[in-house]
């Protein structure tokens, strides 16, 4: 005798089937719920996310005050790691702002200068032995803002930057421009500026240097201002 396929049997896959489709969109809907509402193992406000805050900005510490600056870290990625890196070995350290020009700049960065010390005749003609290019940002040299100091226009920096006290546009596309000072941090920069100066006679050219020395006492990478 033949066996034939019983009914019942067929009737039984279907409600299998049915329980199965209905468990799968079930758990289909939970899984788009829980991407909806941020539980995702993708959604980047899942708790299992960390996000890393660069370093931006630097508290400049001096003997007069201190006041923070903003970093150009995407426009001058180079200039900015060399800097930051200097500032981490303390190189900055209790230098000197060697070079005072009212209505120019304030310069700074030769190791020379460490605690107003030195030959006077010679500062601002030493730097880091770390050569760096030259790195043409779209920034220009206002008020306020930071451009790595080079022995020609276009080479690029070592550890001599300088603060622009006017709008030295004629500046531009030779100084690498990687900061700015920010807040009320130009009242202690002018303060720097306007102390006694006398011409010294250093590298070839003559400078204005500080009759009494005004020092970086340190330099700090702060999250935010």
């Amino acid at each position: 005798m033949v066996n034939k396929p019983r009914r019942r049997k067929q009737g039984g896959h279907g409600r299998t089937y049915l329980v199965l489709g209905i468990i799968l969109v079930l758990v289909v809907a939970s899984v788009s719920y829980a991407y909806a509402v941020g539980f995702g193992p993708f959604n980047r406000q899942s708790t299992s996310t960390t996000t890393t805050v660069p370093l931006f900005y630097a508290r400049i510490n001096t003997t007069l005050g201190s006041f923070e600056v903003e970093l150009f870290n995407s426009a001058a990625p180079k200039t900015v790691a060399n800097f930051v890196s200097l500032v981490d070995s303390g190189f900055y350290t209790n230098l000197t702002w060697h070079r005072i020009e009212k209505g120019f700049v304030i310069q700074v960065g030769d190791p020379t200068t460490k605690n107003g010390g030195g030959n006077r005749s010679t500062w601002g003609e030493s730097s880091s032995p770390t050569q760096i290019p030259f790195e043409n940002t779209p920034y220009d040299n206002y008020i306020g803002y930071l451009a790595m100091a080079s022995t020609a226009q276009g080479v690029g920096g070592t550890s001599q930057f300088f603060i622009n006290l006017a709008n030295n546009t004629n500046l531009d596309g030779s100084y690498a421009v990687f900061g700015k000072v920010i807040g009320n941090g130009m009242s202690v920069v002018d303060v720097i500026s306007n102390v006694p100066t006398e011409p010294v006679v250093t590298g070839g050219i003559t400078i204005d240097e500080p009759k009494t020395p005004v020092l970086i006492n340190s330099i700090t990478m702060i999250n935010q201002p």
